[in-house]
């Protein structure tokens, strides 16, 4: 039986989104895209254009969310292109994408608390999995509980980053970074300096779409689902171009490129060196929320699949506490995996992996609404994408680049994803046939 609750407000809905999103990449991407752009202008610039690409996202994809009385992007692929469609996106999800979000991040923190607090960094993994083992009991305790945390939590993790924009703002001996004219460093080409820090850029804004898991949790899915997205986009938007704008002013761009201590670095220029420690303890927090937005919204996928019977032991793992209203064995099948890739430790290959593999199905979502627009005209649509197609166009266009350039730039990774997700089809066919017998 369905369990789950009308019960998140669109405060909860928006920290979510916001708690989703903000994570370690504000923090560690300037140093991977100071390197592959080169200049201060094309590094803003990079951060601007994947922050339109996710905000067009976002609004196309709402469209979608406020008209179909259904749960999640899963079900959005299902009503669109077919079962099997929905079915690989929630497989994807479930065995890659929530599992590998969940794991890099906690790694991340354990790496820093163990730098914080002195420990040494054999006892990182140890950290990272009692992180993931705490918030997992966290979310148990049930959906409000924990939704209302995450509101608290993106709150807190707002106040360090503000202090280092209101701080670099003022600052008075900032670095000189134009911003035009549009150029790139020497040795850099302008094709490949867009193409690479936009990829990197995009990876810092990944997760925002996990929200729509929330859609039958909402309590008012058809206002506040879409507000919540294109509201927290922009926000974020807004807030990793001026972070980043701190650091180029306050770091030059030769200490910037290929420095994973930057934001580090830069908080001692700009509070001592009781500024680290401030970052540091600023990512804990920042991090610390991400992982629980991933774990309250990645449970919801394998409860979404086993809903439809499309999982084995689907009569347990469709099942939500009656009590609580959790998924309980679709956040312990996360977790689990999540547990597996911080012991296993490539996270960088899982991440890269996970963007092109969630941006292929991205794309799906924003060609969908222009096949459903033709298809059923007369659907009541409570939100309807402005700027209609130019808006749907960019996420398109956007989507497509990514997919691509990870194909020319990171072929073989490219195919593990694919391969990764391929390996849904034999359950899937598996499970129809069990449920036709």
């Amino acid at each position: 039986m369905n369990y789950l609750k009308r019960q998140i407000s669109f405060g909860q809905a928006l920290a979510t989104v916001v708690g989703s999103v903000i994570g370690a990449g504000v923090f560690f991407k300037i140093g991977t895209i100071t390197a592959q752009t080169g200049s201060s202008s094309m590094t803003l610039f990079v951060w601007i254009l994947a922050g339109i690409i996710s905000i067009a996202s976002g609004l196309t994809i709402s469209e979608i969310a406020a008209s179909l009385k259904i749960n999640g992007a899963i079900k959005y692929l299902d009503y669109t292109y077919g079962r099997v469609w929905g079915f690989l996106f929630g497989w994807a999800q479930m065995i890659v994408y929530f599992p590998a979000q969940i794991g890099a991040l906690s790694s991340i923190f354990g790496v820093q608390f163990v730098s914080l607090f002195g420990i040494q960094a054999k006892y990182s993994n140890l950290i990272a999995i009692l992180l993931v083992l705490f918030l997992l009991g966290i979310n148990l305790i049930g959906t409000k509980f924990s939704s209302k945390m995450q509101s608290v939590i993106t709150i807190l993790k707002i106040i360090p980053i503000a202090l280092i924009i209101l701080w670099g703002l003022f600052n008075q001996n900032k670095i000189p970074a134009p911003i035009i004219p549009l150029t790139v460093g020497a040795g850099h080409s302008f094709p490949n300096a867009i193409s690479q820090g936009l990829l990197s850029a995009l990876f810092a804004f990944e997760g925002w779409i996990v929200v729509t898991n929330l859609a039958n949790e909402v309590k008012n899915p058809e206002r506040d689902l879409s507000r919540a997205i294109i509201f927290g986009l922009s926000a974020i938007t807004l807030i990793y171009v001026l972070i980043n704008y701190t650091f180029l002013t306050v770091l030059p761009i030769h200490e910037l490129a290929n420095n994973n201590n930057a934001a580090f670095e830069a908080s001692i220029k700009l509070f001592g060196q009781f500024g680290g420690k401030l970052i540091t303890i600023g990512i804990l927090i920042s991090v610390y929320g991400a992982v629980n937005a991933f774990m309250l919204t990645g449970m919801r996928t394998p409860y979404i699949l086993a809903q439809d019977n499309l999982l084995p032991f689907s009569n347990k793992i469709g099942k939500a506490n009656i009590h609580t209203g959790v998924p309980v064995f679709g956040a312990l099948i996360v977790d689990a995996i999540a547990i597996v890739m911080i012991l296993l430790g490539n996270f960088t290959v899982l991440t890269d992996m996970l963007v092109f593999v969630m941006w292929t199905f991205n794309t799906m979502l924003s060609i969908a609404v222009v096949i459903l627009r033709k298809r059923e005209p007369k659907l009541k649509r409570p939100f309807r994408v402005p700027w209609y197609p130019l808006i749907p166009l960019i996420s398109v266009i956007g989507g497509i680049f990514i997919v691509v350039s990870t194909i020319i730039n990171q072929f073989f990774l490219s195919l593990i994803g694919i391969g990764l997700t391929l390996l849904g089809l034999p359950i899937y066919y598996h499970q129809q046939k069990k449920n036709k017998a």
